[in-house]
């Protein structure tokens, strides 16, 4: 993918006008930023992973004369600390932080924006707190049902990435080849940090390997970054290994009913392997409020060039809406 090509449909690069920490329990701080217009709509954007961090494109996708734009990176994630941190971090956690964020900003209510990981944490948040949340845009869906974990990491997306699979599967011995998710639970929280940071690699370019629909050389390249990969790899698992700590599987759609009055868009790549579109058609037939756009020729990421420009179409509309 020629980069110029998404840079054409998202807004110019902007820098912060305001950067922090917050310390949010006695073990983790997060890594917060401000961009774009300060008396604007404040809109969050929700990481994925989790565990991945934010980067300065995340701003692109919102009009910054609009828009009071807002990253932080989750515990354990990014310019968040202790890296990689596997304590107090769990889904209820990154929820309170959310509002206690929201809280420490002085803002009464405010947009969410999050893909993959991110529409996990915006649904669960706007169902804890429906009140405080006026729009959203979800990419990429993920409700963390065993159905969507099993497809990708115990051999479903294999059928069409086997040569990406083979690497992620022989790190692990046959023997414990009956769940991947526990057997690299077991080496990404080993005592031996060369085991830990093996593993943290090879997971990390499995999930990179599969991320587009034309292979990208900058995400795949991500597997072999230290830091990236340790934190990405050990909270997605921890996650995973513990149901994203929701009280049953089907809980994010059980509680639609909680946010059905807000207004969201769904933004969904038809050919999406680490979140196939399952998940968002189930989410969109439980909620058909919410607008479901299907790009064609995309697959999971965030910079395809079909899923970008409806990503900054969908914070326009919300953007339009409310400036009527």
């Amino acid at each position: 993918m020629d980069p110029s090509e998404v840079k054409k449909d998202l807004y110019p690069l902007i820098e912060p006008y305001d950067t922090g920490f917050l310390k949010v329990s006695d073990v983790h701080t997060l890594y917060y930023e401000q961009s774009g217009n300060p008396q604007g709509q404040p809109v969050a954007f929700l990481h994925g992973g989790p565990g991945a961090g934010t980067s300065p494109a995340n701003r692109r996708f919102f009009d910054p004369e609009f828009y009071r734009i807002v990253l932080f990176d989750q515990r354990g994630s990014g310019r968040s600390t202790p890296h990689a941190c596997l304590e107090q971090n769990t889904t209820w956690d990154l929820v309170a932080d959310i509002e206690k964020l929201r809280e420490h900003l002085d803002i009464p209510e405010w947009q969410l924006f999050g893909g993959s990981w991110g529409t996990t944490l915006a649904l669960a948040y706007s169902q804890k707190h429906p009140d405080k949340v006026t729009g959203m845009v979800l990419r990429g869906v993920f409700l963390l049902r065993k159905k969507e974990l099993d497809w990708f990491y115990e051999g479903g997306a294999a059928a069409i990435f086997p040569d990406a699979w083979e690497r992620f599967r022989d790190f692990i011995p046959e023997e414990e080849r009956n769940c991947f998710i526990a057997a690299y639970s077991k080496r990404l929280t080993s005592s031996d940090p060369t085991v830990q940071m093996e593993a943290a690699k090879r997971w990390t370019t499995w999930e990179m390997m599969t991320a587009h629909l034309i292979q990208n050389n900058d995400d795949i390249n991500l597997g072999e970054d230290d830091k990236f990969s340790l934190a990405f790899a050990r909270i997605e698992n921890h996650y995973f290994m513990n149901k994203g700590y929701l009280p049953s599987d089907s809980y994010l759609l059980d509680n639609v009913d909680k946010i059905r009055h807000i207004k969201a868009f769904i933004v969904q790549g038809r050919y999406d392997v680490c979140c196939p579109m399952m998940s968002a058609w189930d989410l969109h037939n439980a909620w058909p409020e919410a607008e479901l756009k299907v790009v064609p020729d995309s697959g999971h990421s965030a910079y395809e060039v079909g899923i970008s420009a409806e990503l900054r179409s969908s914070t326009d509309k919300l953007r339009d809406m409310l400036r009527k």
